[in-house]
């Protein structure tokens, strides 16, 4: 373990951690990789650097720890009580990457789906042990959002010795197969999110079809040099997981269209847009290892794109085709540049059953002694009301606050008062 000095960003005071772990930790002489974890406190808190920890398991898979441009929302509340400690999960941000550029040096394709069957959750929670443990942490605090609840499910399963307490907002997914659960009740929210949008705005329904008709008629690309397809402007639908995304979705198609010579096409403002929506670039690992966080025993086999073909509404081909989610497709790996390279180890991971272990000990959670909250978003398109319940209803003594005043990206629209609401609840005795 090493560390940097503490220094300041905005008032929020940090320290820089590195790990060396092993890439399998059954196999400790093994291969290693290393991990990068951000502490945060209030400098103005007294004793902030002395406070325990709270781990925050972010949501993903793929995404890095955020990186706080200053003291609000969630963080505000959490740093009055602990030191903050925001880990960038294997294979993302400043651990070792994992990506078109670093996995050729593991090896041939095969290899590099070797290599990733040890980035699931379970290898995320053995990792977050041997931190706590180098820190000499005794039990701590972790917080985890969408995947991040998925990750405290596993912890919850494997090292519930390490945990003090949990807090989890978006983030109760199902504890068993298939992964075609997850995409049928994804598609039917989504259907009910779609017809929320067009009627909050109906002048958006014939422009989004004309965007899409256009995209086929008319050759439009997008400023990484590959052409825009129906497809890709379907997948604007990820605006719907948040409060106040939906409307950020509004202004991005009112500028759409541009008059040239040529006629209306699409204005270079628009294509730069829906490049940094549709580009995983940034996460390849989340096309990658997607389904993954899903499947125990068995292969995700495109579970998405198998189970969208019995949902004509979405066909890009429909008089008024619906806009898609949180969801990857094989022709991902066809149309994203930054995917590409990777498109035949995409397809050994889908096809790929070794190496899918158990991602939680059911035993275990109904046993759970370990004080647990979860906010379950009543609308959430991405992580289902009635698998999250099911899920909640598993794990003994876990208490639930449901609640439709928020999406999936609760908070960041509300996250002082959620934190607030979901400390007090693990720290106050259930009845």
């Amino acid at each position: 373990m090493s560390d940097s000095g503490a220094y300041l960003i905005r008032g929020v005071g940090m320290r820089d951690h590195w790990f060396q772990a092993p890439l399998n930790h059954a196999d400790p002489a093994g291969p290693e990789i290393t991990l990068y974890a951000r502490e945060l406190f209030d400098p103005k808190q007294p004793g902030g650097e002395q406070l325990p920890w709270l781990l925050f398991l972010q949501g993903g898979p793929g995404g890095r720890g955020n990186r706080p441009l200053g003291m609000s929302g969630w963080l505000a509340e959490a740093l009055k009580s602990f030191r903050v400690l925001m880990l960038d999960q294997r294979g993302t941000g400043l651990s070792t990457p994992a990506n078109r550029q670093s996995l050729p040096l593991v090896g041939d394709t095969k290899a590099q789906a070797d290599y990733l069957a040890h980035f699931r959750a379970t290898d995320i929670v053995a990792d977050a042990e041997l931190i706590r443990r180098a820190l000499g942490s005794a039990p701590w605090s972790i917080f985890g959002q969408s995947y991040g609840g998925f990750c405290a499910l596993s912890y919850l399963s494997f090292a519930p010795e390490g945990l003090k307490e949990v807090l989890i907002t978006g983030g109760l997914g199902p504890l068993t197969g298939p992964a075609d659960q997850v995409y049928e009740a994804t598609f039917a929210r989504l259907v009910a999110r779609n017809a929320e949008y067009f009627a909050r705005y109906p002048q958006d329904r014939p422009l989004v079809t004309r965007i899409m008709r256009h995209v086929v008629s008319a050759s439009e690309f997008l400023p990484t040099g590959e052409r825009l397809t129906p497809e890709r402007i379907q997948m604007l639908g990820n605006y719907f997981g948040g409060n106040t995304r939906i409307d950020a979705l509004h202004y991005l198609l009112e500028d759409a269209f541009v008059p040239t010579p040529d006629g209306d096409r699409l204005s270079d403002g628009f294509l730069a847009q829906v490049s940094a929506q549709v580009s995983r670039a940034a996460n390849p690992l989340y096309a990658l290892m997607h389904e993954s966080i899903y499947v125990q025993g068995e292969a995700s086999n495109w579970a998405a794109s198998r189970v969208l073909a019995d949902h004509p509404a979405f066909h890009p081909d429909e008089a008024e085709p619906l806009l898609t989610g949180e969801a990857v497709y094989p022709w991902y790996f066809e149309q994203d540049p930054a995917l590409v390279p990777l498109r035949e180890l995409a397809e050994l991971l889908a096809s790929r059953t070794a190496g899918w272990d158990a991602l939680y000990d059911l035993d275990q959670l109904g046993r759970n002694t370990v004080p647990v909250a979860a906010a379950v978003y009543s609308e959430d398109i991405y992580v289902d009301r009635d698998i999250s319940l099911a899920t909640a209803a598993a794990v003994a003594g876990l208490q639930v606050w449901e609640t439709d005043d928020y999406h999936h990206d609760g908070i960041a629209d509300d996250g002082e008062r959620i934190f607030a609401r979901l400390l007090g609840k693990v720290r106050t005795p259930k009845a």
